[in-house]
């Protein structure tokens, strides 16, 4: 079998791959590309598929074996990418000692994603793109990524109504209508009506185009608009997300937001392991080092990327100032980095010169509610009664709660608000055989749990642990994007057997710590690779100095000066007759032999 695996990893070497791209309307895109296919080859693709102009906002998302997120880079090859350059998950098999690269096998499937949020989204030029952006804040509504005040909640969901159903019809819309629409990740009874209430008087008359206008306008003005959290921990071991916005970079603790920095006044942004820097000079010449710790190295190189892609957009005036970073001040170490795109001004004018007939927007009807991500072989949650709904959440839910994998997925409340949701659970409308608790309204807040970012397996257990706590619910199309790159255990079991097969009772490293000698050995050559080139240089600026007849002021000074002079008599002539001796002394050696 294995001789079998690694043939055909060869032959594939040569074929075409299927890609498939979920959408913001929870749609497919497939298309099959070259091996050697560009990220950029793949997302002109999907715009002109989207028939979008403006497409610098937004970008392709995947899942590596290790269950991180990651942006697709539009200069590199789609494949390589997906793979991770089979050394992204590392599958030890018992005491066998040896590892396997696993990499993510095709189809390749991506999520098509809002990457930089507009500064000012009703601004945007068609009507495509501001639909698309429309989409993408639902679903941040939804997961959780979006705070906002009870009030602000009811109108934003009152607005997507509005867009879903249009005017409020007491024939086709009987009482309670609203229930059927799953805006947040947990509603209550005030709150539906509170929605319905706006809908039916507040909204009539406003096409879906208006009412997505009016949402965009809202939600810019909500201080975690653009937020897409990345879990930390802070010097003090408190748990903490950070996020890049439009307007800077801010840090959330809870359902607060601790800290905001904006761009013009972020200097530096670097990481070393599992550690993220961020330096600060703010007015008065006064500067900030703030040091968080993210759960893996590879969640914290992730952040950074994106937190240098996040800056170089909105802060540059132009794509040309965009220079390559380095994770570290030692130009031999670390990761290199550069943005590849336009600029968030260059965008901007270029959308401004599109002259063109508005393309035609398939909305989706009369189906209830977008905002909740389909399952797949079932029933969307969003499309059945609240009661059946519930159910539906639940088998799910006892479902996921067996996967391992869905760690990186799960919503975490704040501790603040846990103590509310508990009480609330208990005074409010429950009903025990769903098992489901309805939190209070003057308690809620939609933004209650926030959707990190995935986290390696090694996390596993704090993230068990807060969801324990929380019982907040897993998101299912994150869920899917997550497995979509990961390999088939019964191959990796498989492969595995036949690896203990081949060497029983070997013994060794594993994985991780064979990974670990590499780096730090790795990292040994280069310091001793910089160390033999600074060495060679001097000594080759001191053969200038002392036998070159070069007479420049820069030289010149230098020999004049007493140290210079005593160096080079008493020091380098005796060592230069004794070389020239020994030299010498070979060469007659040499001839007389």
């Amino acid at each position: 079998m294995l001789s079998r695996w690694m043939s055909g990893s060869s032959r594939n070497l040569d074929r075409e791959y299927n890609c498939t791209v979920r959408l913001l309307d929870d749609s497919e895109y497939t298309c099959t590309i070259q091996r050697d296919a560009k990220g950029q080859y793949l997302f002109d693709l999907l715009c002109h598929h989207l028939n979008l102009l403006e497409k610098d906002y937004f970008g392709i998302r995947f899942v590596d074996p290790d269950k991180q997120r990651h942006w697709l880079e539009f200069t590199k090859s789609v494949v390589k990418q997906m793979r991770g350059g089979w050394r992204r998950q590392t599958l030890p098999f018992g005491d066998c000692g040896i590892a396997v690269l696993a990499a993510a096998q095709p189809p390749f499937t991506m999520c098509f994603r809002v990457k930089f949020y507009p500064t000012d989204p009703a601004a945007l030029k068609e009507e495509i793109t501001r639909y698309l952006v429309f989409l993408q804040i639902k679903r941040d509504l939804y997961h959780g990524r979006l705070l906002c005040k009870t009030s602000d909640a009811a109108l934003l969901a009152a607005y997507i109504l509005q867009a879903e159903i249009g005017d409020y019809d007491p024939g086709k819309h009987p009482e309670g209508y609203s229930s059927k629409f799953q805006f947040f990740p947990k509603h209550s009874e005030k709150l539906e009506r509170k929605i319905a209430e706006i809908h039916k008087s507040e909204l009539s008359g406003q096409t879906p185009a208006t009412s997505e206008l009016n949402f965009l306008r809202k939600a810019q003005t909500l201080e975690t608009y653009g937020v897409d959290p990345h879990p930390c921990k802070d010097v003090s071991g408190n748990a903490a997300f950070l996020a890049f916005t439009p307007f800077g970079f801010v840090v959330l603790q809870g359902n607060k937001r601790v800290h905001f920095i904006k761009w013009n006044e972020v200097t530096k942004m670097k990481f070393e392991g599992k550690t993220f820097y961020l330096y600060v000079s703010q007015k008065e010449e006064k500067k900030i080092v703030l040091t968080y710790f993210a759960p893996t190295p590879e969640a914290c190189k992730h952040l950074w990327k994106c937190g240098i892609e996040n800056q170089a957009f909105y802060k540059l005036e132009k794509s040309s100032q965009v220079r390559t970073v380095s994770s570290s001040n030692l130009f031999f170490k670390g990761s290199r980095f550069r943005y590849s795109g336009r600029v968030a001004k260059e965008v901007m004018e270029s959308s401004a010169k599109i002259k063109r007939e508005p393309p035609e927007i398939h909305r989706a009807g009369l189906v209830p509610s977008r905002s909740c991500p389909s399952i797949t072989h079932g029933p969307r949650l969003s499309s059945v009664p609240r009661t059946r709904r519930r159910a539906v959440h639940i088998s799910i839910m006892e479902g996921l709660e067996s996967l391992r994998d869905s760690a990186h997925s799960t919503p975490v409340r704040s501790a603040s608000h846990g103590d509310a949701f508990t009480a609330a659970g208990r005074s409010g409308r429950t009903e025990s055989s769903e098992r489901v608790a309805v939190i209070a309204d003057e308690n809620y807040s939609p933004a209650d749990s926030v959707l990190p970012t995935p986290v390696a397996e090694h996390s596993l257990e704090l993230m068990l642990l807060s969801r324990q706590a929380n019982g907040a619910p897993c998101s299912i199309e994150e869920e899917k994007e997550s497995e979509a790159g990961t390999p088939a255990a019964a191959e990796a079991e498989e492969l595995g057997s036949e690896l203990r097969a081949l060497c029983p009772g070997a013994g060794g490293l594993g994985a991780a710590q064979a990974e670990q000698v590499n780096k730090f050995v790795l990292s040994v050559l280069r310091l001793l690779l910089v160390t033999v080139g600074l060495l060679f240089v001097l000594l080759l600026l001191l053969i200038i100095l002392t036998e070159s007849d070069l007479d420049t002021a820069f030289f010149r000074d230098i020999r004049q000066t007493p140290e210079f002079e005593q160096f080079h008599y008493q020091y380098f002539c005796p060592l230069r007759r004794w070389f020239a001796c020994k030299v010498r002394a070979v060469v007659s050696l040499l001839i007389d032999t």
